[in-house]
């Protein structure tokens, strides 16, 4: 109808600028003024509110309780077996075990105390140690320091000892060099008490010895009761393990060591050895059977440490070895 200035006709085209209806550009700025800035984030999540700083430290507080129960849960399952694998770890059981262990530096890593336990000098001594080495000191049950040391008298506290970490031959060889000295290596064959290897390391600790060589079977390994034996030498004389012995002595030899044997129907003495101030490998074999066929015809001498008396047929290996080291030690000086 004419006048009626609200309305539209069919097909009219409004001028560009016009404020009514929608403009060149405009779409979608309606619905962006809707959507607004979200929802308001939670009091905790804005880093200003004190409920934020509450939520941090909840979550440091559960990070905390979670490496505990960490620790507890390890403990477990240490003590339970779901973790005493065959990879040479130890256990010490009982408080004299355990405190002369930690004076004498045997390499702990973590101390089992039952929970209620009856102190005394010796367990008092023992957390003063553990605390000064920075050891961990874990709470335990008697059941399952009972089931940790497989029925071991244990007083109350355990410990647990790392597998010893072994050498390659070229690494005495490598000691040797790195002294400026000539080698001079102890191989054992068939010494099997843990203690008679603790004394000669002892001996190879006082007499210079670059290292001492082991059989991988049938032979002592550097145990907890080897370490004590030492006097802390275990620490600073290195043990390779070789799996087969004679090779090991061949490629020694190749690399310019001559092999001597200690026997007691050898064809020279300890006095004598021709050899003491060249590279030189000492092999000692067990008390009652001596070196095996094959590593003895490895042998460039076999040397005898003479008896005066008939009373004794032989010499401990440990003790053996001593004599032969000190009279290589005097020719060498």
């Amino acid at each position: 109808m004419a006048g009626n200035t609200g309305g539209r006709r069919p097909g009219a085209v409004r001028k560009a600028g016009s404020k009514k209806g929608p403009q060149v550009g405009t779409g979608g700025h309606g619905r962006k003024a809707l959507e607004g800035k979200g929802p308001t984030p939670k009091a905790e999540d804005r880093t200003y509110h004190v409920a934020y700083k509450r939520k941090q430290e909840a979550e440091k507080k559960a990070a905390v309780d979670a490496q505990r129960g960490r620790g507890r849960d390890a403990a477990r399952g240490v003590v339970r077996g779901t973790r005493r694998a065959t990879d040479g770890t130890e256990v010490i059981a009982g408080r004299n075990s355990l405190l002369e262990a930690l004076r004498t530096d045997v390499p702990i890593t973590t101390i089992y105390v039952a929970a209620r336990i009856d102190h005394d000098d010796r367990t008092k001594e023992i957390l003063e140690l553990a605390a000064a080495r920075s050891l961990t000191v874990l709470e335990a049950s008697k059941t399952q320091l009972d089931t940790l040391t497989e029925g071991q008298v244990h007083q109350g506290v355990a410990a647990q000892v790392p597998p010893y970490d072994y050498k390659d031959v070229d690494d005495l060889l490598d000691a040797a060099e790195r002294a400026g000295q000539a080698p001079l290596i102890v191989a054992l064959d068939g010494v099997t008490d843990p203690r008679n290897l603790g004394a000669i390391l002892r001996s190879a600790g006082a007499f210079g010895v670059h290292g001492v060589l082991v059989p991988e079977r049938r032979a002592a390994g550097v145990t907890a009761s080897a370490w004590k034996v030492s006097a802390g030498a275990a620490a600073h004389v290195p043990v390779a393990r070789a799996t087969n012995l004679t090779r090991a002595l061949e490629e020694l030899k190749k690399a310019g060591c001559f092999v001597v044997g200690l026997d007691g129907g050898g064809d020279t003495t300890v006095g004598d050895n021709q050899f003491a101030t060249d590279p030189l490998v000492i092999v000692v074999g067990s008390e009652g059977k001596g070196m095996a066929r094959l590593v003895r015809e490895a042998c460039d001498a076999i040397a005898s440490i003479p008896i005066n008396t008939g009373a004794v047929e032989s010499l401990n290996a440990s003790v053996a070895t001593s004599i032969a080291l000190y009279e290589v030690a005097k020719a060498r000086a």
